[in-house]
């Protein structure tokens, strides 16, 4: 006879992330026709920012994207210190990124031209 035992379930250190990820031009990537790159706003659960980042760059890479740059703009708590306005959709789509360890893409905004190096 198996003895089952209890797994005492540890407080998860995960926490949401906004990041700010620019991605270029890529066969494949889904981009609209004449789209030079584009800015994505991204909720990323991880330990830190850091696995955040790396997570949200992996996973683009996966989707056939060609991420750029990262920009980093905290946690929900860090968001409010600095007087953002947060939506309650945004604030939903966070609990679901915490939920399911996920990324989550909130935001596409494709450039056009020379609108993304402004």
């Amino acid at each position: 006879m198996a003895l089952r035992m209890e797994k005492q379930k540890k407080p998860s250190r995960q926490q949401v992330y906004t990041l700010l990820v620019q991605i270029g031009r890529k066969d494949g990537d889904g981009l609209p026709e004449g789209a030079t790159g584009a800015a994505l706003i991204c909720f990323a659960s991880g330990v830190d920012e850091a696995e955040a980042v790396r997570e949200t760059v992996a996973i683009l890479k996966q989707a056939d994207t060609a991420p750029l740059d990262v920009t980093g703009y905290g946690t929900l708590a860090e968001r409010e210190a600095q007087g953002h306005d947060i939506e309650p959709d945004e604030r939903a789509l966070m609990q679901r990124a915490l939920d399911e360890n996920a990324v989550i893409v909130a935001q596409m905004t494709p450039f056009y031209g020379d609108e993304a190096e402004a």
